[in-house]
This record gives structure tokens, sequence and C-alpha cells, in this order.
């Protein structure tokens, strides 16, 4: 995508987002923006589906809400982002960046996460069901509150995550 279109839909989607009339929702489904700058950009509510994101910059961006569903963030930066109710099923986030994050009640149903850094990353309320998190860096993450079924943290060094109580590594697995 071109970056001036790119600007066009940004500045349209600003407005969407405060409630102007003359805003239109940003449709970025499918759209390759591999290492696209999106860094500190409100794409709240925007539609991502099935992009192409892989090395992109979001850190600092508001993305809360927004449907990335099936995209590929493969080594995205997402550190500090707001990814508050984001919808992130099926989207491949292998290696990304998710350090200091707010996933709160995102949905990462299927999501690959292998060898991500959620470090100090609020995974609370989120769903997380069959998620990979294999070679993932957990350290400080909050995974209280979190749907973890059919998630696999086994190898994972949990000594400093938040887990439901009682929760047991093997009960997740399978």
């Amino acid at each position: 995508m071109k970056s001036k279109q790119l600007t066009e839909i940004l500045e349209a989607h600003a407005k969407f987002v405060k409630g102007d009339p003359a805003g239109k929702r940003a449709d970025l489904s499918n759209a390759d923006l591999s290492r696209a700058n999106l860094s500190g950009a409100n794409l709240a509510f925007a539609l991502l589906r099935g992009a192409n994101l892989e090395k992109a910059n979001f850190t600092d961006a508001r993305l809360g809400n927004a449907d990335f569903s099936g995209a590929n963030l493969k080594n995205a930066d997402l550190r500090r982002a707001d990814l508050t109710e984001t919808i992130l099923a099926g989207a491949d986030m292998t290696g990304v960046q998710l350090g200091g994050v707010e996933c709160f009640r995102a949905d990462l149903t299927n999501a690959i996460l292998r060898n991500a850094n959620l470090r100090a990353t609020n995974f609370r309320y989120a769903k997380m069901q069959g998620a990979d998190l294999r070679g993932a860096d957990v350290t400080t993450t909050i995974l209280r509150e979190t749907d973890l079924a059919g998630v696999n943290l086994s190898g994972l060094d949990l000594s400093t995550t938040l887990l439901p109580p009682n929760f047991k590594a093997t009960s997740a697995a399978g």
C-alpha cells in the first residue's frame, strides 16, 4: 500500500474514532503493511483481518477493539500498545514484541505466539484457547482470569508468571 493512501485512510479513521460523520472506519483487511511504521497510530476499531503486518512498528499505538483475525504479525513491534478487547484470533504473532502491552479481554484464540516477548503483558480475561506459546518469554506476564484451555505452557519458565489460582501447567496442555 502506498504511503499517501495509508495516510488518507488513517486521517479518515481518526475522524471516525472521534465520532465525526466525515470519518470512515479503516478497513485494511488483507493489506500489505509489512514493515510499516504505525508507531503511535490510533487504529482502535480498525479492520486488519488477514493483513500482512510482518515487522510492522505499532509501538505506543491504540489498537483497542481492532480486528486482526488471521493477520500476519510476525516479528511486529507492539510494545506499549493498547490491545484492550482486540481480536487476534488465528493471528501469526511469531517473534512479536508484546512487552508491557495491555491485552485485557483480547481474543487470542488459536493465535501463534511462538518465541514472542510477552514480558509484563496483561492478559487478564483474555481468550487464549489453543494459543501456541512455545518458546515465549512469559516473565511477569499476567495470566490470571485468563482462559488457557488447550494452551500448552510446558517448557516455559513460569516462576514469575501470574497464573490462575490452582493452575497446573500440565492441565492446560492438550
